[in-house]
C-alpha cells in the first residue's frame, strides 16, 4: 500500500495508507480531507479538487494532461505544481506523494 500526504490548507496533515489504482481525490474524501470539494465525483470536469503536489513529487507525478489542464484554468490561485486529485491515480511509485490543498477551491 503507498503512503499518501495530504496537507490541508491549515496545516493538518492526513497521513494516509491508500489502494494502488485510487486517486489522490478519492482517499481525500473518504478521510474527509477539508478543502477538497470534488462536486463533479473525479469527472474531470470541474476544478473542486485542486491541489499542489509537492516539487519534489512534481516530475514523478507528471504534468497534466490537456482536458486537466483546461479545468485548471477554473482553479484558484493555479501554480506549476497544480494539478486536479481526481487525476493522479496511485501506484507503488508514488509512495510517499505529498500533495496541499489551496486556500479555497474555485
Amino acid at each position: 500500500m503507498p503512503k499518501l500526504t495530504i496537507v490541508a490548507f491549515d496545516g493538518t496533515r492526513f497521513d494516509l495508507d491508500v489502494d494502488q489504482g485510487s486517486t489522490v481525490m478519492e482517499n481525500a474524501v473518504r478521510n474527509s480531507v477539508p478543502g477538497i470539494e470534488a462536486e463533479c465525483g473525479g469527472a474531470c470536469a470541474c476544478a473542486t479538487c485542486h491541489v499542489y503536489v509537492d516539487e519534489e513529487w512534481t516530475e514523478k507525478v507528471g504534468q497534466p494532461e490537456a482536458m486537466e489542464e483546461d479545468m485548471l484554468d477554473f482553479a484558484f490561485d493555479v501554480r506549476p505544481t497544480s494539478r486536479l486529485s481526481c487525476q493522479i491515480r496511485m501506484k507503488a511509485a508514488y509512495d510517499g506523494l505529498v500533495v496541499r490543498v489551496p486556500e479555497r477551491q474555485a
